[in-house]
C-alpha cells in the first residue's frame, strides 16, 4: 500500500521484489500539495516505468504504470503536432501500428473522436499476431498536446499522450503511456512488466526518431 508522506516518510521508498531487484514507489502527496500526475501525465517524473498514484482517481481507478521519453525536433510545434494528431500518419511513425483510420465519419482530431489502429504485435518486421485496437481522443489542443485512450468495449486499457513545447527554434516532444489498473493488466504487469516496460520505451524512442526525421524533412 502507498502511504502518505510524513515525518520520516517524505522520500520515495524502495522495496525489494522476490528477485531482489528494487521496485520504486512514488509516495502519495499530502492534501493540497501539487499533483503527482495529472490527466495528461505531463507532470510525472521521467524514467520508469513507475507506479504513480494520481491525485484525482477516476471512478475508483488507482495506480498507473507509466513511462515517457522526449526528443528535440527542429520544426515548429504546429508542424509536429499536425503529423501526430492526424492518426492516418501512424503507420509512418509507429514500429507496431502500421495503419490507422478515423471512425464514425470523423476526418480529423477532436476530443471524443474515435479511430482504430491496425497492430502487428512485436513490430511490423516480425510475424506477431495482427489485430485492430479501438481508440478515443481524450486530449486535443492544437500545437500543444494530443492524447487518446485505447479501449476494449467500454473499458479503458491504456493511455497515450504527446506534449509539444517550444524549444529554441524547434519543439521538445514528449510521448508517454500509462496503463489503467484493470485486474488483468495488474497480473500482466506483474509477470511481464519489466520486459514490457523496456519494450514500450524502445518503441517510443523509435516513434520520436521517425517523427523527427519526418518533420525535419519538411
Amino acid at each position: 500500500m502507498l502511504r502518505a508522506p510524513g515525518p520520516g516518510r517524505d522520500r520515495p521508498r524502495t522495496r525489494l521484489r522476490k528477485s531482489g531487484r528494487p521496485l520504486s514507489v512514488v509516495p502519495r502527496p499530502l492534501p493540497g500539495s501539487p499533483p503527482v500526475c495529472h490527466r495528461a501525465f505531463g507532470g510525472c517524473p521521467p524514467g520508469g516505468p513507475l507506479v504513480v498514484p494520481p491525485t484525482e482517481r477516476q471512478k475508483g481507478e488507482g495506480e498507473h504504470v507509466r513511462d515517457e521519453v522526449s526528443e528535440y525536433v527542429a520544426a515548429s510545434p504546429a508542424t509536429v503536432w499536425d503529423l501526430v494528431a492526424d492518426v492516418r500518419n501512424t503507420g509512418r511513425l509507429s514500429p507496431e501500428t502500421f495503419e490507422a483510420e478515423w471512425l464514425d465519419g470523423a476526418t480529423g482530431p477532436a476530443v471524443g473522436n474515435r479511430f482504430r489502429g491496425h497492430v502487428r504485435r512485436g513490430g511490423t518486421d516480425r510475424n506477431g499476431p495482427v489485430y485492430w485496437t479501438e481508440c478515443r481522443v481524450t486530449d486535443c489542443v492544437e500545437g500543444r498536446e494530443f492524447g487518446f485512450d485505447v479501449v476494449l468495449g467500454k473499458r479503458r486499457i491504456n493511455h497515450w499522450h504527446y506534449r509539444f513545447e517550444p524549444s529554441g527554434n524547434g519543439t521538445r516532444v514528449t510521448e508517454s503511456f500509462a496503463l489503467y489498473p484493470t485486474p488483468f493488466l495488474r497480473v500482466y504487469w506483474l509477470l511481464a512488466g519489466p520486459w514490457r516496460g523496456r519494450y514500450n520505451r524502445r518503441n517510443m524512442q523509435d516513434t520520436l526518431r521517425r517523427l523527427k526525421e519526418l518533420a525535419e524533412a519538411g
